[in-house]
């Protein structure tokens, strides 16, 4: 966190962060992906409805071919977890984390304002989430319980279900929470859930 960052943030009892694009950088190629899909359709002897990689995910629960479609493409992303390069925003959130374990929160809500607990909610699927965490360190800056990613619970963004159940899992509302994100998809889940929204550039900018 940034010496701006902190006071800001201090206001919410929870924030919840988009993984990638906003604190990670998945090296994940995207056509090869959506081309992993379309192989499973082509596997199926199905034609697709679309080549779009997410619309493929959206139709293969009428094609009976969802768990082979997510598996297609969250191998994709775990791979990709392990070798994705950390943000800047999710440098300051784990020197924050490391400052606040050393030394304690100061009690004015200054620079030094303790960071609020911290989950995730990703349109990656929750295994690539944990592996980024964990790759970079960032385990005792977000509450292991609140990583949600689009598989842990019944739709994903920008349906706002995952995001309010991160913030859940973090005990707070959905009002007095804070959703940072880098996507249009970000921001119109946490409209739809009544959660305030951050786009991460403006965080980063301050």
């Amino acid at each position: 966190m940034s010496d701006g960052d902190a006071p800001r943030l201090a206001a919410y009892d929870a924030v919840v962060y988009d993984l990638d694009g906003t604190l990670v950088e998945l090296a994940v190629d995207w056509d090869a992906v959506a081309d992993a899909v379309l192989d499973v359709y082509a596997a199926h002897a199905l034609i697709p409805p679309t080549e779009d990689l997410w619309g493929l995910l959206g139709a293969a629960d009428d094609y009976g071919i969802r768990a082979e479609v997510e598996e297609a493409i969250a191998g994709h992303e775990r791979h990709g977890a392990r070798d994705s390069t950390r943000l800047p925003l999710a440098d300051r959130l784990a020197a924050g984390s490391e400052a606040h374990s050393a030394d304690g929160p100061a009690a004015d809500g200054g620079r030094d304002a303790p960071h609020p607990p911290a989950g995730v909610c990703s349109l990656n699927c929750e295994d690539a989430c944990r592996i980024a965490t964990e790759t970079h360190g960032l385990d005792d800056a977000i509450v292991a319980d609140a990583i949600v990613g689009r598989d842990s619970v019944g739709s994903h963004k920008p349906d706002p279900e995952s995001l309010l159940a991160a913030i859940d899992r973090l005990g707070a509302a959905p009002e007095d929470a804070l959703f940072v994100g880098d996507s249009r998809t970000d921001a119109v889940a946490a409209e739809r859930g009544g959660v305030d929204f951050a786009w991460v550039a403006d965080l980063i900018a301050e």
